[in-house]
């Protein structure tokens, strides 16, 4: 194999960039081939941003029961609050609703459907991340089942599962996970890449042809380091997995052979501290976890390759109000949707 094209690299703060103004909550980002954003936004939907750089707020119009999302009203009724994203085959949204516990489909015109809310009879839970692969095949992850999140931060809950959709319905796949999150597939499909934010890892599991997975392992490091609340992970073309820690704010890589390189560190040691020492104390409140978060994407939440080449790195958060964006060295690895649509 080739040199890898992230030993050496460094990221310049004054060649980083920034797109999208007035977000809430840009936890997740999509990017298409024509240049097209897609974030998901703390006013119930999302916020399309175009190659030119407009952009425009779709919020969720829901059937049934669900009020739409537009007003005051239906944020509090509904409490929707959309996480994780990914392109259904025909260009639809599907939304891990981290607010109504749901897996949602919206049109890009907002009109949403719940397609799950409950799992074996039960309430599926914090419903955080979803994942398609090249068999249509779709990948929930579930955080917890505690209803107030804030109560899961503590180091020896592991309620936290997979469910996988096909055509046999929806099943779970894996459980016994600390504060399951973002899911990723490496080039072939080969093993699923789950990240434990409260184990403080990555876990990778090999996957039949028929989605099954088995063979779980630990990936990279047993232990991302003190402060390391991982969130979202994205490889790159190269084999790298590119991934952030959401209360310390840093952006790091794990390489094919398994070192852990550290791009941006921008969390503020003190107060990550605090927080570290509460986890471990099971004392975690919204106040010691909310003086977290700074730089250039406070609360820094994922990792999206796009632009034409799949060379621009856009880093979501959970804080911020814009997308900052720079190059990278190497591509990312096309999603699934890349060439689809």
């Amino acid at each position: 194999m080739s040199r890898n094209p992230i030993k050496g690299f460094s990221i310049d703060s004054r060649l980083v960039r920034y797109i999208g103004s007035d977000l809430q909550r840009p936890e997740c980002i999509l990017a298409e081939p024509d240049g097209s954003l897609w974030s998901a936004d703390a006013r119930g939907g999302v916020v399309h941003i175009r190659p030119d750089g407009s952009q425009e707020i779709i919020t969720q119009h829901y059937s049934g029961s669900f009020k739409a999302a537009g007003s005051e009203e239906a944020r509090f009724v509904s409490g929707t609050l959309p996480n994780g994203l990914a392109f259904a085959r025909n260009g639809d949204l599907l939304i891990s609703n981290f607010g109504t516990d749901c897996l949602e489909r919206m049109k890009r015109t907002g009109e949403t459907e719940v397609l799950f809310d409950t799992i074996d009879g039960s309430p599926i839970g914090k419903v955080n991340f979803v994942l398609r692969d090249s068999h249509d095949r779709v990948w929930i992850t579930i955080t917890t089942k505690v209803k107030n999140w804030i109560d899961a931060l503590v180091p020896d809950l592991d309620d936290g599962y997979i469910a996988c959709y096909d055509e046999r319905g929806i099943r779970i796949v894996a459980d016994g996970l600390h504060f399951t999150n973002e899911v990723r597939f490496d080039r072939n499909e080969e093993f699923l890449y789950v990240v434990e934010t409260t184990g403080g890892r990555i876990l990778r599991f090999r996957v039949d042809e028929k989605g099954e997975l088995s063979n779980r392992e630990i990936y990279g490091p047993s232990s991302l380091g003190k402060g390391a609340y991982p969130d979202g992970i994205a490889f790159d073309s190269y084999g790298n997995l590119w991934g952030t820690t959401v209360y310390s704010d840093t952006l790091f890589v794990i390489t094919p052979d398994g070192e852990q390189i550290v791009l941006i560190d921008e969390g503020d040691p003190e107060k990550v501290k605090a927080l570290d020492d509460a986890f471990f104390e099971k004392r975690v409140t919204s106040e010691i976890l909310f003086e977290t978060g700074r730089g250039i994407a406070p609360w820094m939440a994922s990792v999206t390759f796009g632009g034409p080449d799949l060379q621009t790195v856009y880093i979501g958060s959970l804080k911020g109000t814009r997308i900052p964006y720079f190059r990278a060295p190497v591509p990312g690895l096309p999603m699934v949707h890349w060439n689809e649509q």
